[in-house]
């Protein structure tokens, strides 16, 4: 800890380090043990620091967000994990918005219908941030990252910043050629259209609404836990194998939508992860169809 407070404290201040930081309270899973090193830059050239300092003493290290698609288990992480929840620049300029990587979806969804621009009202109930929504190309409703994103600026492995067009970033279904290649979204920018404030108020207030009733929002989680199998819905696909409400350890299939693996109270990521082993068991032998994660596990077992 010595060793790596000396690398870090000419670049950190001391409120943006933290020693032992318990990925639990970083997750909506609220699960996670412990990492050596939590930074949280508060802008790109932090950012790019921190990355030199990793590569060039071979410390490992993991980029998130606001944690709101990622399991990590019970041993926690070696090395240094990079917050960008403080990269939350966001402004509007005509037609397009330019966001940081961690500006909240529902900030970028507020901002279009302040400027009467529609396109992003698919994301107002994402509770992810752009860096991760372009590194996955996040969606709902019918709507999808790709649909809207005119551009973004990355990190490459090699440190070097890129921007790449929408044609560029090759997005796909949970996927981007920023995945494929392990690089860091550092900003977007998002081409939406004119419309009419009351119409997109309105269609904001419909998803929110279906939103709410729908999916088991009081309970933390990664949003759906599985990755849509083509030609087929995982929540009804659970829900048909009779594993709605079932429980293992502290987690449970909601009994509120199939396809949201919870946090029922007092889960570790072992229960979850158990939990998730035994849906996709169970779903591949009645119906033969491979369930996906779509949360992201990371981390060591216990």
């Amino acid at each position: 800890m010595n060793e790596y407070n000396k690398l870090f404290k000419e670049v950190f201040l001391e409120d943006q380090i933290e020693y032992n930081a318990l990925m639990s309270e970083h997750i909506y899973f609220k699960v996670g043990g412990p990492v050596d090193v939590l930074l949280v830059p508060r802008n790109v050239d932090q950012v790019i620091k921190a990355l030199k300092i990793c590569k060039d003493n071979n410390i490992p290290y993991y980029v998130i967000g606001n944690g709101s698609n990622l399991l990590v288990k019970d041993g926690g992480m070696d090395g240094v994990v990079i917050k960008l929840t403080e990269l939350k620049q966001l402004k509007a300029d005509g037609e397009k918005i330019e966001a940081e990587c961690g500006v909240l979806l529902k900030d970028v969804s507020k901002l279009a219908l302040e400027n009467s621009l529609t396109g992003f009202e698919f994301a107002c109930g994402i509770p992810g941030s752009v860096g991760g929504a372009v590194f996955m190309n996040a969606g709902a409703y019918l709507g999808e990252v790709a649909h809207v994103i005119e551009s973004a600026k990355v990190i490459d492995k090699d440190g070097n910043i890129k921007v790449y067009s929408k044609e560029e970033l090759e997005l796909g279904y949970r996927t981007s050629k920023v995945m494929e290649n392990n690089e860091i979204v550092l900003s977007a920018v998002f081409k939406l259209e004119k419309g009419e404030f009351q119409k997109i108020k309105d269609r904001i207030d419909d998803l929110t609404y279906k939103r709410e009733s729908k999916q088991p929002l009081e309970y933390p989680s990664a949003g759906s836990t599985f990755k849509r199998p083509e030609g087929y819905f995982a929540g009804k696909l659970i829900q048909d194998a009779g594993l709605k409400g079932f429980e293992l350890g502290g987690a449970a299939v909601s009994s509120k939508h199939s396809g949201f693996v919870i946090n029922k109270g007092g889960a570790t990521a072992k229960d979850i992860l158990d939990l998730i082993h035994h849906v996709q068991s169970e779903v591949k032998k009645q119906f033969g169809v491979e369930l996906h994660p779509e949360v992201r596990i990371i981390g060591k077992d216990k």
